[in-house]
């Protein structure tokens, strides 16, 4: 697989888990539900849009790597203070926190790929 390919695969899945991660936000009360999603899908689609049209492009490379920083910045986001007992004890509770390493990992995994992309850009020019 190109590493172009790797890379946007990798991107739509970070959107994918960001938008599961966001929805189990305002499900477990970490975030109001309202018009200020709206806010969230457009950044979404910057990244979907940075992943399947952009993607040759360094306008494009700039934006998977912003994305890559939000979904690997999930993680630390919310286990900084650690998560209360009775969240723990929920249902839908492992599903959470394995989204926030899956996403930990596809949003780390994202900046790898789009750093080595960069420097080959850099090389190629």
């Amino acid at each position: 697989m190109k590493q172009n390919d790797l890379l946007s695969v990798t991107s739509i899945l970070s959107v994918l888990l960001l938008a599961l991660h966001i929805s189990q936000d305002i499900v477990f009360g970490f975030d109001r539900a309202g018009l200020n999603h709206l806010v969230g899908v457009a950044i979404l689609l910057v990244i979907v849009c940075g992943a399947v049209l952009l993607r040759e492009r360094l306008l494009g490379k700039v934006i998977l790597l912003l994305g890559g920083v939000m979904a690997a910045g999930m993680l630390p986001l919310h286990m900084r203070n650690g998560l209360r007992p009775e969240f723990l004890e929920k249902s839908g509770a492992l599903l959470f926190i394995w989204t926030l390493y899956v996403l930990g990992v596809t949003g780390a995994f994202s900046i790898i790929l789009t750093i080595q992309a960069l420097r080959a850009r850099r090389v190629a020019s």
